[in-house]
């Protein structure tokens, strides 16, 4: 066991994120650490996805979101 040192108002978010009020905060940490890791490997085809996504960005082949919503007559 150790402990840790929060900010008071850090302290009150927790307690506003229990799912009852005799949840630890150890829980809701837990809670919020699971949600936001994804122990699901990326297949190798998101990879690739990823990987040309980034190269057209460099290569600026991008459109704004202003240009995309008027060629869909948004605006």
């Amino acid at each position: 066991m150790t402990s840790i040192r929060i900010s008071m108002e850090l302290r009150d978010e927790l307690s506003e994120l229990k799912v009852h009020p005799e949840e630890s905060y150890e829980d809701v940490i837990r809670r919020l650490v699971e949600m936001c890791v994804d122990d699901e490997p990326l297949s190798d085809r998101t990879i690739q996805a990823i990987n040309e996504s980034v190269d057209d960005i460099k290569a600026g082949r991008v459109s704004s979101l202003e240009d995309v919503a008027g060629d869909l007559k948004l605006n």
